[in-house]
This record gives structure tokens, sequence and C-alpha cells, in this order.
């Protein structure tokens, strides 16, 4: 991964992270498959609280590294060589999105109350924005629950699917569509709401492929949950913002994880092909195996530079930054999908199976494609953005590139004068 340039600090960080994931995380690992167990989980994040990796990205203040974000990749992917290792180190989704959020937006009483438990990796939290067909999915703006103004405060109505960490979790961030108040406008305000409020019901569980964020993804429905103004995150009818302080650096957060374990799963295709031999040569050095391992290569040196130049950005111009991150979550969700694939063809049955842990990583990549923004709704957000600032730097006097010379009737003319010229130079 790309270290020459973290400073000495953020190195030894990283070094150390390396080493508690193997000597610490790995042993404790769940069979492939299975979820990390709360006891185990407490258990690890002692051990990274006392050799001094825990919570990478947290302010010191709030007990943290106090990595800024351009360095959060080498830390993320060290902890990603492990399913579990974010959760050790208290850097997983939905919590490492939160606490980021919480740390920019959040009053002072807020981040006593929710930020300062949850940096501890004493709480944990998650982000009320999926919902139920026709609502919000892909598409924010089709957000269907509702916020209404009462006295000392607002009652929220909706129901929400597939938040993720919501079984067992202290609180959520809930989004919700508000109509003008004061100077406020109309849109959507995000509110946070204790999940042991009376409005508000854990419902029932989403069973995916993927185990390693806790807490499922479960439904929440608010019947009439009222909140005290007090529980406004950041300003009222501003939401649909705050979401992009959060999820871009939460989409490029996920994209530097999930490399992590391709990483690992390049590496178990590389033992594996070093001692395996066919058809009298040792696996390393068939062609086949040679082009899958360097396709393995390549889709990691390229999503390792994309998260480099997008975390760079996001500290740096935010905006640009949350726009560079649909790319790049778009780019390596695909291509560690494609490493871990090729890691299991190389190791053959064993990697369909369960003695190895591959089959479980691609459970654990494969909805990242979905996850955060289907990749295709990104692919349409990225297109559109291309068009429209090719269509203003051409207003802007950029020259246009696609003139051809003539008319397409002036064109087929001269075609066929061309031809009757040839003609009557062979006759």
């Amino acid at each position: 991964m790309s270290t020459e340039s973290l400073p000495v600090d953020i190195e030894d960080l990283r070094i150390r992270t390396r080493e508690f994931i193997r000597s610490t995380v790995i042993p404790a690992e769940p069979r492939p498959g299975e979820r990390l167990g709360q006891a185990t989980r407490d258990r690890l994040q002692a051990a990274a609280k006392a050799a001094n990796v825990f919570a990478p990205h947290v302010p010191k203040e709030f007990g943290g590294q106090g990595v800024p974000i351009q360095q959060w990749s080498a830390i993320f992917q060290e902890a990603g060589y492990s399913p579990i290792g974010a959760s050790a180190l208290n850097c997983m989704a939905p919590d490492e999105g939160n606490m980021h959020m919480l740390n920019l937006i959040a009053t002072e009483a807020q981040k006593q109350r929710y930020l300062v438990p949850l940096a501890a990796g004493t709480s944990r939290s998650c982000f009320g924005m999926t919902e139920p067909h026709p609502g919000a999915g892909s598409d924010p703006a089709a957000l269907l629950t509702v916020a209404t103004k009462v006295d000392g405060g607002w009652s929220i109505k909706g129901h929400k699917r597939f938040t993720s960490g919501a079984d067992g979790a202290a609180f959520c961030i809930v989004m919700a569509r508000t109509e003008a108040v004061g100077d406020a406008p109309t849109g959507a305000t995000m509110f946070l709401v204790d999940l042991d409020n009376q409005g508000i019901r854990l419902g029932e569980s989403i069973h995916t492929m993927d185990r390693a964020i806790a807490g499922g993804h479960p439904h929440i429905y608010l019947d009439d949950c009222f909140v005290a103004d007090d529980a406004v995150l950041g300003a009222v009818g501003l939401g649909f913002r705050y979401a992009q302080v959060r999820l871009g650096p939460a989409r490029l957060t996920h994209c530097m994880r999930w490399l992590g374990l391709a990483r690992r799963s390049l590496d178990i295709a590389l033992d594996r092909i070093e001692r395996r031999e066919l058809f009298g040569s040792p696996m390393k050095n068939l062609g086949l195996a040679q082009e899958l391992i360097a396709q393995s290569v390549i889709d990691i040196e390229t999503s390792d530079a994309i998260i480099t130049k997008t975390a760079a950005l996001l500290d740096t111009d935010p905006r640009a930054g949350s726009a560079m991150s649909s790319i790049a979550k778009v780019h390596c969700s695909e291509a560690i999908f494609r490493v871990v694939d090729r890691a299991i063809q190389l190791c053959g049955g064993d990697g369909v199976s369960d003695a190895l842990p591959l089959a479980a990583y691609l459970n654990e990549v494969r909805p990242f494609r979905i996850y955060d923004g289907a990749n295709e709704t990104h692919k349409w957000a990225i297109s559109r953005r291309a068009s429209s600032m090719r269509k203003r730097a051409v207003d802007a006097g950029e020259p246009y590139l696609a003139d051809v010379h003539g008319s397409t009737t002036d064109r087929g003319i001269l075609r066929a004068a061309d031809l009757n010229t040839e003609l009557a130079e062979i006759h």
C-alpha cells in the first residue's frame, strides 16, 4: 500500500496495527460465516486499547489516535486484513461514519452524550436512512419518514429498513422529511433518537449474506416518536447536506477496510500456488495462474491509488472529495470482488469450502456493490457530473471537439465524387 509519504508517527501506528491484527485478532476470528461474539469483541477492544491502536480515526480528546482522514487508509487496510479487525479497533461501519459526523456537526452536549461512549466502544449506533419501496433507498430524495414540529420538540413517523447495526445499538441517527420552520427550509433533518424511546420499535431482521457488521440490518418503526428539540443533529432542513458529510468518507472507509481483506485473499492465493503443483509444474509458473495473480495485483494497486487521491480531496475539498468517493466506491467494490473471486478460483474446491475463509470473504464484499448506494446509481451520477463539467467548460470557451468537416450531405457527395474519380482512373 502507499506508505512512503506517511509521517513517522502514522507509520509507527500502521506497523503496530499490522502486528496487533496478526498476533491478536486473527487467532480470535470466528469460523467462516459466523458472527463475532460480544465477549470476544469486548476482549479484543480492551487489547486494542492496551496496545494503543484503538479508534484510529477518533480525535485524541475522545480517546482515539487522532489520525487525519488523508492518512486513514494505511491503518484501515491493516485493520481490514481481518474481517473482524475493524470491530476490534472500533472503526467499523456504521459507528465509524457516525463518529466522524458527530465530531463535525454535533453540539458539545450531543458529543458528550453520544460520541464519547461510541468512541470508547461502550455503545453502538445505527443510521436510519433506507426505507421500504417506494421510500428512500439509492434515491434519498424519495424519503417518506416525516418529522412534524410539536410543542417542545418533534414527532417522527416512518419505517426504516436495512438499518445496519440497529440490534443492540444505543441510538439511531434518523433522517426524516421536515417542512419549513422559521428560517429553516423544507428538506430533511437528522435526529438523534435513543433506541429505548417508547416511540421507536426494532422490527424483524433482514438475513443477509454478510456477517461483519454487528447488529445486523433490521427494520425500525417510528410511530409518533417524540424527541426534544435538542435531538436535532445540526440544523433543521439541512439533513441531505449533512448526509454527504457522512457518506463521502463512509463510502471510502468501506473501500479501505475491504481492500485490506482483498490483500489477505491475494496472500492466501499466493501461498496456495507457491506449494501446489499441477501438470508437473508449480502453479506459480503456470501462465493461467500468473494472469489471475497479475490482474489481482493491478486491481489492488489501482484501488489503493484512487483511495489515496480521494482521501486527500476529502481533506482539502470535501465537495470534490465526495464526488470522487463515488468513483472510488464503484471501482473498489468491483475490483475487490474480483480479487477475492480469483483467489477462490486459484484455490479450487477448497476455495468454495469453509476449510478456507475465502467464500466467507466473498459474502462480505459482494453487498458493497449495493450498500452506500448501488453502483448503478453512482455511475449515473458520475456520468451526469462528467457531462455537466464538460458543458460548462465548452460554454466558458473551451473548444468544442466533436465538429466534423462538412455536413452529412456534403460528405456523401464528396465520397461519391471520389468514387467516380477512382473508377475513371481504373478505366
